[in-house]
């Protein structure tokens, strides 16, 4: 009877030690993960421009080597990224404080009557708990505002040094992701459950998926938000630049430049610019809101085909779990996890 029960002990103690084994790993990438997890962020970003850039990056690595070539791509990034992102938004928040003045003076100056007495006719007609003055709200948060930004400008400091940091550790992990990208997809690619001709199918898709949706969503919502500044600038709006990262991002968002153009045009027609409301409204539709009709089907040529739903779903979910770095990489490992799961259905079919 002993004789019979004496294998089993062995076999016990060999699944005891692999059952902590397991825990271990397991333990190991949650601690892997929580160091992780504060520049997941800025890594994502580096994975984004990795792929797009890998192209311009294999062709540098043929000439000077993969180290130089990662080096030059660095570089070429953020001189074509990096110090452009860093001037608009400059621009923007400058700007953004002259609209808030601005629109404070002219409601202090009478210059929005038709405001009021659009309001004044609304209020009448609103019971009296519901009823405010727009106009008392705006002078009060003037006067709110600079205790408010002198208290809280210690936290803008944090938030500033937390974006350069985020900026440097963006960078520096796209270097050592172009340097290091073919060890890196050797990985990947053992690390895929497929076939050779599926594997290689499903990673250039893929990268397609990623390098093109964000190229085009990119060019789209730049293009759309430049010709909407130049037509305000030309038109003499105040804060044209404003208006145009504004515009940029409603285009990147599913709704489109229309929701700032529009309402511009008709701001326009109340004070009595007739001329230059029509002239707004027709540019607005014709030039800078077409621009998303022309140039998409140019820069996708049917490569990339995702359900509007799918999109709406990914940037709106993307938003609240990133922030605004949601617009782009919500889409984008949507667009990841898309390729993948069909070149694995696919290679799947193929192999009965």
């Amino acid at each position: 009877m002993s004789l019979m029960t004496e294998p089993a002990r062995p076999l016990f103690t060999d699944r005891i030690g692999m059952a902590l084994a397991w825990a271990l790993l397991v333990l190991l990438l949650y601690l892997v993960y929580l160091i992780v997890e504060p520049f997941l962020i800025p890594l994502s970003w580096a994975g984004v421009l990795t792929v797009v850039f890998y192209p311009v990056h294999a062709r540098f690595a043929k000439k000077w080597g993969r180290g130089r070539a990662a080096a030059l791509s660095t570089l070429m990034i953020t001189m074509l990224i990096i110090v452009p992102m860093v001037f608009v938004t400059s621009a923007f928040v400058a700007q953004a404080v002259d609209a808030a003045g601005n629109l404070q003076r002219a409601f202090a100056e009478g210059q929005l009557a038709w405001i009021d007495r659009g309001w004044d006719a609304l209020q009448r007609r609103l019971p009296e708990s519901m009823q405010f003055d727009p106009a008392s709200l705006i002078a009060e948060g003037a006067k709110r505002l600079p205790p408010m930004v002198l208290s809280q400008s210690g936290l803008l400091v944090r938030n500033v040094a937390s974006f350069v940091l985020n900026l440097v550790v963006t960078l520096f992990a796209t270097f050592f992701l172009l340097r290091d990208s073919g060890q890196i997809m050797r990985v990947i690619r053992h690390l895929l459950p497929m076939d050779e001709s599926s594997r290689e199918m499903t990673l250039n898709r893929t990268r397609e998926l990623i390098s093109v949706g964000v190229v085009s969503a990119g060019v789209v919502a730049f293009v759309q938000g430049f010709l909407g500044g130049v037509i305000f600038a030309i038109l003499g709006i105040d804060a044209a630049i404003f208006w145009g990262v504004v515009m940029g991002i409603c285009c990147l968002l599913p709704f489109g430049a229309w929701l700032i153009w529009l309402p511009a045009a008709i701001v326009l027609a109340a004070e009595g610019s007739i001329g230059r409301a029509i002239t707004l409204a027709v540019l607005g539709f014709g030039v800078v809101s077409s621009a998303d009709n022309f140039l998409r089907p140019i820069l996708l040529s049917e490569r990339v085909h995702m359900n509007g739903l799918v999109i709406f779903i990914s940037l709106l979910g993307g938003i609240s779990t990133f922030g605004m770095l949601g617009v782009v990489l919500g889409p984008v490992l949507v667009a990841t996890a898309q390729g993948l799961l069909t070149g694995y259905v696919d290679s799947r079919e193929a192999a009965r």
